[in-house]
């Protein structure tokens, strides 16, 4: 133990101290315990940020990665409306779009034209969809970059999918894997506990059906990411079994790359602007990103060894300041963001390559570039004038080079009001 941990420790609660030495001699972090850690602040959280993070260093090392990367979220169109979703429409609003295997396949290219490993593709559930219409896209994307990973479809779309053709969801996912699908996302796990779940979004995919698809995926060789939604109407608890029902799938399976905590972005969110639960809040505080962070490394790390934080999400400065709470991963460079930017998110669309490293190299960390499968692409002495620059670094109006979300919107608003004009003429 440090002489700084054991310093930091010397001036905390009995039983904060208790379970913290406890995690750092290697103790596996039971439910009860996590839940007396949530609400720590002052010296106990000091504590806790610094157990994390000394579990990172011993779990992960010093590196920190980024894959460089690109969204695409090819329509918001979506059979459901889920409270806490800003971003899906009905097939009757203005401002849904739709883009096409041609554009998305562009995409695609373009992206590993500017040095892209991975393209992450994920959308609403378009209605009347034809019954292949994700094996289309993804043998189409493949088709054309044969080398580009597919991370694509989250275990919603997976059981829409499979819904549409007719299988059962293995069968379903073994279509996927033929097809050239690399990995999933662990996305639509929101809070994994179905009292929760029946509140945000009726009509949802079950925590069952969440678990049958990405057990299904692991089983058969195809890995995934893990996330959690939180700061809307859910519990220490809940989220708390959340983690430890997560570890105990990466226990059976090993199956799951990575966890990324989701803090839940409010300013658009229906949940949020109608009020249409008394109890929502508008997403977590700034302890309790960190505090989740280091939660999250104390029950998952021996497991998953790599935490990652979202700059979409949290701005670049506080997903920096993650990086000492028990974080290794600062995710992608994006591209495109249409998610949490229709909930109000204002962190960009795309982060450089060259601006990541500044980060990780400012955090006193060491920077490489990764793969979707955690293998290292490029490493990074300490100075960036040695680093070889990136295509993505020269891009100076994201906006223009990749489009947006709210270019697709404002286009789908102007085709409506030109279909709504010749109707009328």
């Amino acid at each position: 133990m440090s002489v700084s941990i054991e310093q930091s420790l010397q001036s905390v609660n009995r039983e904060v101290r208790r379970i913290l030495e406890a995690c750092l001699q290697g103790a596996q972090l039971s439910v009860a315990d996590a839940v007396a850690l949530c609400e720590v602040n002052g010296a106990d959280l000091r504590a806790l940020l610094a157990t994390a993070d000394l579990l990172r260093k011993q779990q992960a090392g010093d590196v920190v990665a980024y894959v460089v990367n690109r969204n695409i979220n090819f329509t918001n169109l979506c059979v459901k409306a889920c409270k806490f979703c800003a971003f899906s429409r009905t097939t009757r609003s203005e401002e849904g779009y739709y883009l096409d295997t041609e554009e998305i396949v562009r995409r695609a290219l373009q992206a590993e034209a500017m040095g892209a490993t991975e393209v992450c593709i994920q959308a609403g559930l378009p209605p009347r969809a034809q019954p292949t219409l994700y094996l289309d896209l993804l043998r189409a994307v493949k088709a054309a970059a044969p080398a580009l990973h597919v991370h694509a479809f989250s275990p919603e779309e997976v059981k829409y999918g499979a819904e549409l053709m007719g299988l059962p969801v293995r069968a379903y996912l073994q279509e996927l894997k033929a097809a050239g699908i690399g990995s999933l996302p662990g996305t639509s796990a929101e809070i994994l506990d179905d009292a929760v779940r029946k509140r945000l979004a009726g009509g949802r995919i079950t925590s069952r059906e969440w678990i049958e698809v990405i057990s299904s995926a692991h089983a058969l060789g195809i890995p995934t990411t893990a996330t959690l939604m939180y700061g809307h109407i859910e519990s220490h608890e809940q989220r708390m079994r959340h983690l430890d029902l997560l570890r105990s799938m990466q226990a059976e399976t090993g199956g799951f790359s990575e966890f990324v905590p989701l803090s839940f972005v409010h300013s658009e969110a229906p949940l949020h602007m109608k009020q249409m639960l008394p109890d929502v809040r508008p997403g977590p505080t700034g302890n309790d990103v960190m505090r989740l962070i280091a939660l999250s490394r104390l029950m998952l790390g021996a497991s998953f060894k790599n935490v990652q934080t979202s700059w979409v999400k949290e701005g670049v400065r506080q997903a920096q300041w993650l990086l000492d709470c028990g974080a290794n991963d600062l995710g992608g460079t994006l591209m495109n963001e249409s998610i949490s930017t229709s909930a109000g998110a204002q962190h960009g669309q795309l982060m450089r390559p060259a601006e990541l490293r500044r980060v990780i190299r400012d955090a006193g960390r060491v920077p490489v570039e990764r793969n979707t499968r955690y293998e290292v692409v490029r490493s990074f002495g300490s100075d960036p004038a040695t680093d070889p620059e990136h295509p993505l670094d020269r891009v100076q109006d994201p906006e223009t080079v990749f489009g947006s979300y709210a270019q697709l919107t404002r286009k789908a608003r102007q085709n409506a009001a030109r279909i709504e004009s010749a109707a009328s003429s």
